[in-house]
């Protein structure tokens, strides 16, 4: 006896390149069989007819806000947000207010996670100069997804700049370590030259190429220094991605779904200061290597650098206004689009979104449709033609930059542990969630 069925589905287990017609039977919140099980008994069946049935969607960079931000996000909204886009699992970043940097704001983060979160998820700890020498112990902490270093674009403690900091806090430790690579020297330099600009057009001029390259080549030095993984987080530029693509061996990388479907100067044309995200959204040659790095396995993760401000922020005049966008509830739709586009194999989408993540992060049974694994699933329906609405944007900041925009392809069932979550885009039953277990 089965506590789920999925019958009639096409699977990607994560490891075919096509759909396969595949039974799924759950048991306990894991994947117990799967194969022709339409005889089988269970409490709960669904006829997965004209759907695909993918591995759960892991977003592995999103800022919810929460603590001491919440006005913009929380934990709640945004994990709602999240299982509305199809994601089953969250993995967010230490620039809230007080920062993630000690095991007890990860505590507090877990402990509130476990009572108000619908899906699954793990914390990053921001590496500051002050907290180096514990940073191998946090690590390995529950719940904790690794360490976040800022080259760029942060404040106060989060920010290292200096090479001899770096090195120290890539020498101690062993897991993978996530970064946002823009150079800050070059960064305050050229804030002068557009300080009194007005126009978010010259956000990619002030943060420009240069500045993501002398950061990104500065810390794949460091880390084949010392031989520890790196991940480069939402990868902009083509002289990154040529330079990327030499260094795989311990080098992985992300991109963003902003990056490759919205380009200046048409983005600032259309949405002005909401168009303006760190590092910024370029032009259509660089997002053209962007794809280039997919197509060639440079790329390993999409993630949608979920950044959420409010209206009134982004209204803000330019330069003073934030930089960042909504994305987690939007992420799969728009890579589905481009799926439905012939720009992006459904099999290299599960590997960006799914068994990617799992992968480079060492994540304990997920990313991959497999007996044993964690039955955390989305369903979608790749013909499915729709546009997303104002009043369905769950996130606290209420607006997308792809609000009113017809995309093909759409999740329309989350699992969460073998509890269906989301159904035709509304929020059913919140499950027991927990977080990401990872492999030592």
């Amino acid at each position: 006896m089965y506590d789920l069925l999925l019958l009639n589905g096409q699977i990607m287990t994560g490891d075919n390149t096509e759909p396969s017609f595949i039974d799924i039977g759950i048991k306990n919140g894991k994947i117990e069989t799967l194969g022709n099980l339409k005889s089988k008994k269970s409490s709960q069946i669904i006829n997965c007819n004209d759907l695909t049935i993918l591995p759960g969607v892991i977003d592995t960079q999103v800022h919810f806000r929460d603590p001491g931000l919440t006005h913009k996000e929380d934990i709640e909204t945004g994990s709602k947000s999240a299982v509305l886009g199809g994601v089953t699992a969250f993995c967010e970043m230490p620039n809230t207010i007080p920062l993630t940097d000690c095991e007890k704001e990860l505590s507090k983060k877990i402990e509130k996670s476990n009572k108000v979160a619908w899906c699954d998820f793990a914390y990053f700890i921001g590496a500051t100069e002050e907290n180096i020498s514990n940073l191998n112990r946090y690590e390995k902490l529950s719940g904790c997804a690794g360490v976040k270093i800022f080259m760029g674009a942060s404040t106060g403690d989060l920010l290292v700049e200096n090479e001899d900091k770096l090195l120290q806090i890539m020498s101690n430790g062993e897991r993978r370590v996530a970064v946002h690579a823009e150079d800050e020297r070059r960064l305050k330099e050229r804030f002068n030259l557009f300080k009194n600009s007005k126009t978010p057009h010259n956000h990619p001029k002030w943060r420009d190429p240069t500045s993501a390259l002398l950061a990104t080549k500065k810390i794949i030095k460091i880390a084949y220094q010392v031989q520890r993984p790196l991940h480069i987080l939402h990868v902009s530029t083509s002289l990154e991605m040529k330079l990327l693509k030499e260094v795989k061996d311990i080098i992985s990388v992300e991109v963003t779904p902003q990056h490759l479907t919205l380009n200046s100067p048409d983005c600032y044309n259309e949405l002005g200061t909401f168009a303006q995200m760190n590092p910024p959204i370029r032009t259509r040659y660089h997002q053209k290597e962007l794809w280039k790095g997919i197509y060639n396995g440079t790329v390993d993760v999409i993630g949608s650098d979920h950044a959420p401000h409010t209206i009134e922020e982004k209204n803000i005049a330019y330069p003073s206004s934030p930089s960042g966008m909504p994305g987690v509830q939007t992420m799969l739709p728009v890579m589905l689009d481009q799926v439905s586009k012939k720009n992006l194999k459904l099999s290299k989408l599960v590997s960006l979104l799914c068994s990617g993540p799992a992968e480079i992060y060492k994540m304990k049974n997920r990313g991959k449709i497999k007996e044993g694994y964690n039955a955390s699933l989305t369903i979608v329906d790749l013909n499915m033609k729709r546009s997303l609405k104002r009043q369905e944007i769950q996130s606290r900041c209420g607006w997308s930059p792809f609000l009113n925009k017809t995309l093909t392809g759409w999740p329309v069932m989350t699992i969460i542990s073998g509890v269906l979550t989301m159904k035709n885009h509304k929020l059913l039953d919140k499950p027991v969630v927990k977080p990401i277990e990872y492999n030592s």
